[in-house]
């Protein structure tokens, strides 16, 4: 299939692009405003591509206990957003998704991914077991969809910086959203979580270079001249894939 001109020819592919927080902001901005993505639109479309990767790191006949049970962390802005949606799909796909969202957000947008988990009958847990063991027990694995891109991770805030010591204690496997929570953007530091699997969204930010478990990166909707502009030299898709792992 012939696309445009514009399409990074992969038989001269560059090394993939790692993004600064500031490039990130930029192409999020130029998504929304000159090409016409809607915020909720490109929410639905990461929180799917997260669920996708979590089907693939962890299918549901691997899971070692009766039920597919998962844990889904979610932080008060955009990347709690992602994760909601992550737990609709997951739950679509026969997952058994409990949320943690303890600040939940005022803006319309947000509340809006609540209600849609709310009417799929996804429960929300009051508190998070400050008892490991409990949720080592309760749960086969936990999505980190705490602090994105556009958090400070060096100034974890409450209820969060609690949150993060829990889950540095558990022994469960644990995908990380983005960026794994407490991880500074552009220069990983140790003081974070330290996840099984990383699910990079439009592409890997560059914390990622010192990550070293199972990757994947959701970004094939990204329009080729923003592939082209930022130089991210992309890997190609497999099939219909929306995402790869790396």
């Amino acid at each position: 299939m012939n696309h445009s001109s514009s399409e990074p020819d992969a038989e001269t592919a560059e090394p993939l692009r790692y993004l600064s927080k500031d490039e990130v902001a930029a192409i999020e901005s130029e998504l929304l405003k000159d090409y016409r993505f809607g915020r909720q639109q490109l929410i639905e479309i990461w929180g799917h591509a997260c669920a996708v990767a979590v089907t693939k790191a962890f299918p549901l006949g691997s899971l070692n206990k009766k039920q597919p049970t998962v844990l889904v962390v979610c932080g008060p802005n955009q990347n709690g957003s992602i994760g909601l949606v992550c737990a609709r799909h997951l739950r679509i796909f026969e997952y058994e998704p409990t949320i943690f969202y303890p600040k939940r957000s005022t803006e319309s947008l947000h509340q809006d991914f609540i209600v849609q988990c709310e009417k799929m009958d996804i429960p929300f847990l009051s508190y998070l077991p400050t008892e490991v063991q409990l949720i080592n027990d309760a749960y086969n694995l936990v999505i980190d969809a705490i602090l994105g891109p556009d958090a400070d991770h060096t100034d974890v805030k409450e209820p969060y910086a609690n949150i993060l010591v829990t889950l540095k204690q558990i022994k469960i496997p644990m995908a990380s959203v983005d960026v794994p929570s407490g991880w500074d953007m552009d220069e990983a530091n140790t003081d974070g979580i330290n996840p099984e699997v990383l699910i990079s969204l439009t592409a890997p930010k560059k914390c990622a270079a010192r990550f070293s478990g199972k990757h994947f990166l959701a970004g094939r909707f990204l329009p080729y001249d923003i592939q082209k502009k930022y130089e991210l030299n992309l890997p190609e898709f497999p099939g219909t894939d929306c995402l790869i792992e790396l």
